[in-house]
């Protein structure tokens, strides 16, 4: 798999599997350089879409992968990827988030992230908020 920063050509493949986020936005994500693109043999399979929260910490928004490419170590190869991109720009921590009703919140365990909040909406699961100190 190779992982590569995501360009202008990419808003096809993005906008056709992430309906999170709109065109306009999803535009402006690739021009700030917050979209990592997995690929194999130069086809997209997924993506790691990240923001800032508190306009200072990193926060992942977004990991995807293709049905057929799940459960392959590829998602922890995004992530583990855009941790050393992060703290080769000095950020200490990370954060990230994911329903209760979600298996990413495994996901993210194994990784090391640690619960340290939730957030409930109206008729929605609750979300539950983790971060990782960047060492």
């Amino acid at each position: 798999m190779k992982i590569r920063t995501a360009i202008k050509r990419d808003a096809g493949f993005l906008l056709k599997y992430d309906n999170h986020i709109s065109e306009k936005e999803l535009y402006c994500v690739i021009s700030l350089g917050r979209i990592l693109i997995a690929e194999e043999e130069e086809h997209p399979i997924g993506w790691l879409r990240w923001g800032m929260f508190w306009d200072n910490t990193p926060f992942i928004n977004m990991l995807y992968l293709l049905q057929n490419y799940r459960s392959r170590g590829y998602g922890k190869e995004l992530v583990m990827f855009w941790e050393k991109r992060m703290k080769e720009k000095r950020y200490s921590i990370a954060m990230t988030s994911t329903l209760s009703t979600e298996t990413a919140q495994y996901f993210y365990r194994k990784l090391k992230y640690t619960d340290v909040g939730s957030l409930i909406l109206k008729r929605e699961p609750l979300e539950i908020i983790f971060m990782k100190e960047l060492i």
